[in-house]
């Protein structure tokens, strides 16, 4: 059995995180530290959990075969400052503070960037990973098969509306049932934190890619889920994209090409992404649907972890979607 401490225990993520392995077949949660919420029943924090049998505390571990940090983005590096793990311990970082080339070693660690689709190899060899962020999962893996055949040769536009759980579990202006009901916002336009992972991927896949990357974000009036939009020009026809499309990810267990068009039901409580792939007066527009909490954050973070202990890659992910 893999010993599991998740660091930072109590938010959104966090929670999605403690679902999903207190039924992996192959994990044993040892800890669950939390500075907030010491000696705390989980069930009080994650009150659909009532027969979890866990509580939080603020001791740690050491020595566990591998950490999930879900920490406020900037929260790792000053925790692993502080806390260090054996020499023989991975560790899944949720935050951002190591997905970019410049801040990927800090302290003897080299972090991969953990989106399976992209750099499985690398996450498998790897002791350490700094998980994708949730807008950038969707985007990515909307463009990686076009990059890789270097058809980025325009500039790509984005829109993508995200649910209320994107936002974390603290409050905030944007954040209150009464302002967020009924309600839809962009933010952070063309300057999403996010785009610096996405560009460097894209970069790493298409050599020379220079064009811009156009992204309205958009705050939407539901819980979870993102779906993400992009268009530019290409000359490839529709039938021949959508083969693109399928062999990229033919070999790929989340991630699929759906013929038909996509929403956050077919998606939503799974680690699944579905793209649709359609063409339309000389322009791509492709559309990538997952989950925020679990194939944007928790969820792909186990199939990363999956992949680093020679797992099957959707073991402890067999999620049914909530269509109705």
């Amino acid at each position: 059995m893999i010993s599991v401490g998740i660091v930072g225990s109590a938010g959104y993520v966090a929670g999605e995180l403690i679902r999903s392995l207190v039924h992996h077949p192959k994990v044993k949660v040892d800890f669950l530290f939390s500075h907030s919420s010491p000696d705390v029943d989980v069930s009080m924090i994650h009150q659909d959990m009532l027969n979890a049998d866990l509580l939080f505390t603020q001791e740690l571990n050491h020595n566990v075969d591998i950490v999930f940090l879900c920490l406020g983005h900037g929260n790792s590096k000053k925790f692993l400052t502080k806390h260090r793990f054996s020499e023989t311990t991975r560790i899944i970082d949720l935050g951002n503070d190591f997905r970019l080339k410049d801040d990927a070693s800090f302290n003897g660690m080299d972090f991969v960037y953990g989106l399976v689709e992209w750099n499985k190899r690398s996450i498998k060899e790897t002791q350490y990973i700094a998980n994708p962020g949730c807008f950038a999962t969707a985007i990515q893996l909307a463009l990686l098969p076009l990059a890789k055949e270097g058809l980025l040769t325009n500039d790509v536009h984005i829109n993508a509306i995200t649910g209320s759980t994107g936002a974390g579990q603290s409050l905030s202006s944007t954040s209150h049932f009464s302002w967020r009901n009924n309600n839809i916002s962009m933010y952070k336009e063309f300057k999403h934190q996010h785009l610096g992972e996405i560009g460097e991927t894209l970069l790493a896949t298409q050599s020379g890619f220079d064009h811009e990357l156009n992204f309205l974000p958009v705050r939407g009036d539901f819980s979870r889920g993102i779906f993400a939009s992009a268009y530019m020009k290409c000359k490839l026809e529709e039938k021949a994209l959508i083969q693109l499309f399928e062999g990229y990810y033919q070999s790929a267990e989340f991630t699929h090409v759906f013929n038909g068009n996509v929403h956050l039901k077919q998606v939503v409580n799974t680690n699944n992404c579905a793209l649709q792939i359609q063409k339309v007066e000389g322009k791509i527009l492709i559309t990538s649907v997952i989950d925020n909490l679990l194939k944007g954050a928790a969820g792909q973070a186990i199939q990363n972890m999956n992949i680093m202990f020679d797992l099957p890659e959707n073991t402890g992910l067999a999620f049914k979607a909530n269509y109705f």
